[in-house]
């Protein structure tokens, strides 16, 4: 079986390589401990002593005033929890800090709980309506039990209150990706693909006994015997040395939907969803967590899951009608070729030329694509012009090229019925306007048509230069290049000019002008 990482996303995590190692607990719930009294600091710590939520033990940061606070918040944004005296260096240090934190850091995740030696100084009442904390403690009354369930009851907070954020960040995700997923661009489709995955990350976190940072998962599609990984978060893609791992697993989810193997080799608390179309699985969903996932969760993971199908079937149905489209493209390019057979591989140059210079002018490489397939077509018209107008080996008389000059529209008319084949009709019928107005059939000015029309009135004029006719022989590329340049403002854009000048001076052409 051929695997590929594709969009491997770092989530700066890390973890066992070992494929059937249990998942270890690799995080930690930070705790910001500030009070000028070391005694308080080290009490805290050994009344905390063996705290464990989630299989996530307290990391202790420790600041005796307010300014080593802030320096280091500076350095840790994934602070669950900071335990604030009040009187420090000045009698409201300790509150002041709490407005840095919540207006200057703007950190609305981290829970505050002040303590104080001294309660007539900050009264509780006064605290509580004036500061966004989360609780407020007298230090005589913070025995070890006391101690215990506010530590444990505002980090649960704190883990809900990201769980929900993640949860939404998913979602915002999977809504902005929604418009592009339609329009079906590699990119949107990742898009789409890492925000099904985070939502569902998100909605197992919802669960009490679940864990913030440790389900790993990835989506996948599978086509005949490869594999492409689409998204990716946990501690599989923080090292490179983790991608045989990713292999094995993408490979023991392949035998487990395929070919109902076992997966013992995997880890415990793994879980595999296969996509499906029509009955035939063409991706799937891995996931690892070490909790047991809800029959709630699970059925909401399996919403997503069709969501995921769902887009996959949609890019299914796109690529094949893009599939059709190209070829369709190409039958009537050969078509046209064949009418004329002394323009050689004219139509393939044309294309390829389009497509270089649409990117040299900021068009995505998608739309580049989309201009050299149309550019392609741009004398399909030719069809319908007599033989012995198209093949006679002089110069065409007026009569002639009256008739000569109707290619345009006849090409428009042979591609209007169609709405995929729009922006070929606008290229067959608009490719002989100039910028100057005077060109045909319309005598419309260039720059008021799409951009495709003005590249290919440019690189089609060059190639016809310096290409061998019966009637001419083939300039040399100077002589074409001063030819096109000397049209610049009147017959073509002068934006393209530039840029097809500069793409041949920098060799981005070299590869197109052999082309035969």
């Amino acid at each position: 079986m051929k695997i590929i990482n594709r969009n491997i996303k770092s989530k700066d995590q890390q973890g066992s390589s070992n494929l059937t190692a249990p998942l270890a607990s690799r995080y930690v719930w930070k705790v910001l401990l500030v009070d000028d009294e070391e005694d308080i600091r080290t009490l805290t710590k050994l009344n905390l002593k063996g705290f464990e939520l989630d299989g996530r033990e307290l990391q202790f940061l420790e600041a005796s005033s307010a300014f080593e606070a802030k320096e280091i918040l500076d350095k840790h944004e994934d602070i669950a929890l900071a335990l604030i005296d009040v009187v420090m260096e000045t009698d409201d240090a300790g509150l002041q800090l709490v407005e840095y934190i919540r207006n200057e850091l703007a950190m609305k995740m981290i829970r505050l709980v002040i303590r104080t030696g001294q309660p007539g100084i900050a009264p509780e009442r006064f605290i509580i309506d004036n500061f966004d904390i989360d609780d407020y403690k007298d230090k005589t009354e913070l025995t070890i039990d006391k101690l215990y369930t506010t530590v444990r009851s505002t980090i649960k907070a704190y883990r809900e209150l990201k769980a929900i954020d993640l949860n939404r960040m998913g979602l915002r995700k999977i809504i902005d990706a929604a418009p592009e997923v339609y329009r079906i661009s590699k990119g949107s489709l990742s898009d789409f693909f890492d925000g099904i995955l985070t939502q569902i990350i998100g909605l197992c976190h919802l669960n009490e006994n679940a864990l913030i940072s440790t389900i790993d998962g990835v989506v996948a599609t599978v086509t005949g015997e490869e594999v492409k990984i689409e998204s990716g978060v946990g501690e599989l893609f923080h090292k490179k040395e983790n991608r045989a791992r990713i292999d094995n697993i993408s490979k023991s989810c392949i035998d487990s939907i395929l070919y109902n193997k076992s997966t013992d080799n995997l880890r415990e608390g793994s879980l595999i969803l296969p996509l499906t179309i029509d009955n035939n699985v063409v991706g799937f969903i891995y996931l690892e967590s070490n909790h047991s996932l809800s029959p709630e969760d699970k059925n909401l993971i399996e919403v997503f899951t069709n969501q995921c199908a769902n887009a996959l079937e949609t890019l299914k149905l796109h690529l094949n009608l893009k599939k059709s489209y190209s070829q369709a493209i190409d039958t009537l390019a050969e078509v046209a070729e064949f009418k004329d057979s002394t323009t050689g591989k004219h139509i393939n140059r044309l294309g390829a030329y389009t497509t270089a210079v649409a990117q040299s002018m900021g068009v995505s490489a998608e739309d580049s694509q989309d201009y050299g397939k149309a550019a392609m077509l741009h004398d399909v018209g030719k069809v319908g012009i007599p033989d012995n107008i198209l093949q006679k080996p002089g110069k065409l008389t007026t009569a002639e090229f009256e008739i000569m000059k109707q290619h345009s529209e006849i090409g428009a008319q042979i591609l209007s019925h169609s709405d995929s084949t729009k922006l070929a009709q606008r290229v067959a019928l608009y490719h002989h306007e100039r910028w100057d107005g005077k060109g045909y059939p319309k005598g419309i000015p260039s720059g008021e048509l799409p951009l495709v029309t003005r590249i290919v009135a440019v690189v089609d004029v060059f190639d016809a230069l310096v290409s061998k006719r019966p009637y001419k022989e083939a300039w040399s590329h100077e002589d074409a290049l001063d030819a096109i340049l000397s049209g610049s403002g009147s017959q073509f854009d002068p934006n393209v000019v530039e840029v097809f000048i500069r793409l041949y001076r920098d060799g981005g052409l070299d590869r197109i002008l052999v082309m035969n």
